[in-house]
C-alpha cells in the first residue's frame, strides 16, 4: 500500500509535464477556487522537474531520434472498461513487445536520466491497486500512453481530466481528430513516435504494444503513420461498460480535476463520447489493411484467454507465440481466483444504455 491515497493526491499527473505543455493546456482556462492550491503545487513541482528535461532531450537526440522502428506497433483498441488492460497485460508477457510503463505515464521526460531515483519515490507514494477495480498498480507495469502524451503536448483527450467542462471540445479535436489542425497533428505524430522509441528503449522490446482507448478514434491517423500496424478491437457488454466507466471516470477525475464537474455532467459526457467513439471507429476501420484487424468480444477472451491469445498471434500474423507461451501461461495461472467487480443494472441504467447505446446492443448482439 502506497503512502498516498489516489483520491487525496495533493498534485495531479500534470506534475510530469514540461512547463511549455502545462502552460498551453491551462492557458485561458479558469481554475476553480477549491483547486487552485493543487494547480499551484502541480505547476511549481512540475517546473522544478522540468529543468531536467533538456538532459533527456540531448540523450534522445543522440541515441534514438534517428533510429528507425523495426516493426509497426500492435494497437489494442476499445472503449474504456472493455477489457483492454487485461489483454495488454497478457500480451506484454511476450518480451519482444515494448510498452509504456506506469512510471512513464507520469514522468515521460525523466526516462533516460534519473529514472531509478524518481521511480523509487513514485513506488513509495503510489497505491498498489487501481482505485476502481482490483487490477494491480506498479511503476514498471504496462500502462496506456495517453497520460504520458498529455505530459508531452497539449493535443490529447486526457486534458478532459483536468478541465472537464471542455470535455466535448477535447473529444472532437483530440480523441476523434475531427477538427485538429495540421500543425497540431504533426506535433502529435512527432511526440507519439518519440514516446514509442523511448518505451522500446526502456523495456528492451522490438515492437511497441499499445493499449490506449483514445486511439480507437484515431484509426485513420494511426494507419497513415504505421501502414502495417496490427489492431485488436475489444467489444464488451454495453450495460457493464456503462456502469464500469461511470465508476472509473468518477473516481479518476477526483484527484485530477481543476474545475467543478457534477456527476450528472459526467454521465452525459460518457454517454456522448461512447456514441462518437463507436461510430468513428466503425467509419474508419475499413482503412486497416485486410488481415491486420481482429475484433473480439471480451467475454470470449475472458472465458478462454490462452486459446484467444494464440488466435491473436495466428490471425494477425504476429511472430513469437511459441517463445512467449510459457510466460503468458504463467501470468494467466497467477490470475486464477482474481475477483472482479460485479455489476447489477438498475432500471435507470438499463433505460440509459438502451436509449443511447442501442446501436451497440444490436450490432454486437448483447442482451441483459
Amino acid at each position: 500500500m502506497g503512502l498516498l491515497e489516489f483520491s487525496k493526491l495533493p498534485i495531479n499527473t500534470l506534475v510530469g509535464a514540461d512547463a511549455r505543455t502545462f502552460r498551453r493546456i491551462t492557458a485561458g482556462r479558469e481554475i476553480d477556487r477549491e483547486y487552485r492550491g493543487k494547480y499551484r503545487l502541480t505547476k511549481t513541482v512540475g517546473a522544478l522537474l522540468g529543468t531536467l528535461k533538456p538532459i533527456q532531450d540531448r540523450r534522445y537526440a543522440k541515441r534514438l531520434a534517428d533510429r528507425p522502428l523495426e516493426h509497426d506497433p500492435v494497437f489494442i483498441l476499445g472503449h474504456w472498461r472493455s477489457g483492454t488492460t487485461f489483454v495488454h497485460n497478457v500480451l506484454s508477457c511476450d518480451r519482444h513487445f515494448g510498452y509504456n510503463t506506469t512510471y512513464q505515464t507520469v514522468f515521460p521526460h525523466l526516462m533516460m536520466w534519473g529514472q531509478p531515483f524518481f521511480k523509487k519515490t513514485m513506488a513509495w507514494l503510489m497505491p498498489d491497486k487501481r482505485p476502481t477495480d482490483n487490477m494491480e498498480l506498479a511503476v514498471d507495469l504496462p500502462q496506456e500512453e495517453e497520460f504520458a502524451l498529455a505530459n508531452m503536448m497539449p493535443y490529447t483527450y486526457y486534458n478532459f481530466w483536468f478541465l472537464p467542462r471542455y470535455g466535448q471540445e477535447y473529444c472532437d479535436k483530440y480523441l476523434l481528430f475531427d477538427r485538429i489542425g495540421d500543425a497540431e497533428l504533426r506535433e502529435f505524430e512527432e511526440v507519439f513516435t518519440k514516446l514509442i522509441k523511448i518505451s522500446l528503449w526502456n523495456t528492451g522490446g522490438s515492437q511497441f504494444l499499445s493499449k490506449n482507448p483514445p486511439h480507437t478514434g484515431r484509426v485513420a491517423e494511426l494507419v497513415r503513420m504505421f501502414p502495417n500496424a496490427k489492431f485488436i478491437y475489444l467489444m464488451r457488454n454495453p450495460y457493464t461498460v456503462f456502469e464500469s466507466t461511470r465508476s472509473f471516470f468518477t473516481n479518476t477525475i477526483v484527484p485530477l480535476q481543476l474545475e467543478r464537474f457534477s456527476d450528472e455532467e459526467m454521465e452525459r459526457h460518457i454517454l456522448t463520447v461512447y456514441d462518437k467513439l463507436y461510430h468513428k471507429y466503425e467509419a474508419d476501420k475499413h482503412l486497416i489493411p485486410e488481415g491486420n484487424l481482429l475484433e473480439i468480444k471480451f467475454e470470449d477472451f475472458e472465458a478462454d484467454a490462452p486459446e484467444m491469445t494464440r488466435q491473436i498471434y495466428e490471425r494477425l500474423s504476429i511472430p513469437g507465440y511459441a517463445e512467449a507461451e510459457a510466460a503468458i501461461t504463467k501470468y494467466l495461472g497467477g490470475k486464477k481466483g482474481y475477483r472482479k467487480n460485479k455489476y447489477t443494472y438498475d432500471e435507470r441504467t438499463v433505460r440509459l444504455v438502451e436509449e443511447h447505446w442501442g446501436f451497440a446492443l444490436k450490432d454486437w448482439n448483447y442482451t441483459l
